[in-house]
């Protein structure tokens, strides 16, 4: 790669930094957006909800063309304990009409969203990993990647690559977080098929259910998750990492747990795993968060530790962020 000079490049290819790529490009500025993967989001987790409103200032409609699965129409609260449960619930069809929020896959979604930033004039540079930012003095001027001659030079390098961000380390503005500071969440993906789906969970076709639990996790602080796809289920639990060590126990052993509940069980009766991922999520909240900008640098997204703890938005935040 020759040496070559950008208005910003962008570390990492998920939302927050596709939307900084994107936001830019459209104003004209010339951006690189670096990602580690394949493509964007081809090493990224997620089994959540996104919600309409931060990504429709930047793409209006966006949802008429995005990759999204299903169109959520409840959304339920359940308290469990180790045979019963209480649920609160919530539905409405009219709200697919217009959408306010979908299941999604961010394999499919974060490949989109790049293509979108490509599209207005991002230079896309993949597999590809940024091994040290560039210095003059104590200005960031650019990054070094592990491609042959590929330095990129900058007037302002944007940091939104994840959690363990180790730009943000090299920054010295992200110190290694305690256990009572993140969450070990784990995740499968169970195929079932759409008319089944559909029967199980009471849906129209395209209409989905976002179920999240509390309770019945070994003593532990954490939840669960149930999302409606297309043709599959994810589900899920999140565990504070700290009560994972004092209890000594898996992660995925938590999640086999939950999944033998006796509402649970037959939510997923009949389905196929096809996928496992495991991911770390930021939940230290306000007081956990770095410096957000310097000489040169911003950073932002799950590296910025933009996570709402409480109703465990991050997606819709690393948007709004880049």
């Amino acid at each position: 790669m020759a040496e070559e000079r950008f208005d910003c490049v962008v570390v990492g290819g998920g939302p927050a930094g596709a939307a900084a790529a994107y936001t830019m490009a459209k104003a004209g500025l010339k951006v690189a957006l670096i990602d580690r993967g394949e493509f964007p989001g081809a090493k990224n987790v997620f089994g959540g909800v996104l919600f309409r409103s931060q990504l429709e200032d930047m793409l209006p409609e966006f949802w008429k063309e995005a990759p999204l699965e299903r169109s959520i129409v409840e959304e339920r609260l359940m308290l469990l304990d180790e045979q019963g449960m209480v649920t609160l619930s919530h539905r409405n069809p009219g709200f697919a009409d217009p959408p306010n929020s979908w299941s999604a896959m961010r394999s499919h979604f974060d490949a989109w969203f790049a293509s979108k930033a490509e599209k207005a004039g991002a230079v896309p540079v993949y597999q590809t990993v940024v091994t040290e930012l560039l210095r003059e003095g104590d200005r960031v001027v650019g990054v070094r990647t592990d491609r042959q001659d590929g330095d990129l030079y900058a007037d302002m390098v944007i940091v939104a690559d994840g959690v363990n961000s180790l730009l943000g380390k090299a920054l010295g503005v992200h110190r290694e977080w305690q256990p009572d500071e993140v969450s070990l969440g784990v995740k499968e993906i169970i195929h079932m098929p759409k008319s089944v789906i559909e029967s199980r969970f009471n849906l129209e076709s395209n209409e989905g259910a976002s179920i999240e639990f509390l309770g019945d996790t070994l003593g532990m602080t954490g939840l669960g998750f149930l999302y409606t796809n297309k043709e599959s289920i994810s589900i899920g639990v999140g565990i504070m990492v700290n009560d994972l060590q004092k209890a000594k126990i898996k992660p995925y052993a938590v999640l086999d747990h939950v999944k033998q509940h006796p509402y649970i069980r037959k939510l997923i009766a009949g389905g196929e795993m096809e996928e496992y991922s495991a991911h770390l999520i930021p939940e230290g909240g306000f007081h956990s968060m770095p410096a957000l900008a310097g000489n040169g640098w911003m950073i932002c997204g799950d590296a910025a530790q933009m996570v709402n703890a409480v109703n465990g938005e991050g997606t819709n935040l690393a948007i709004l962020s880049g």
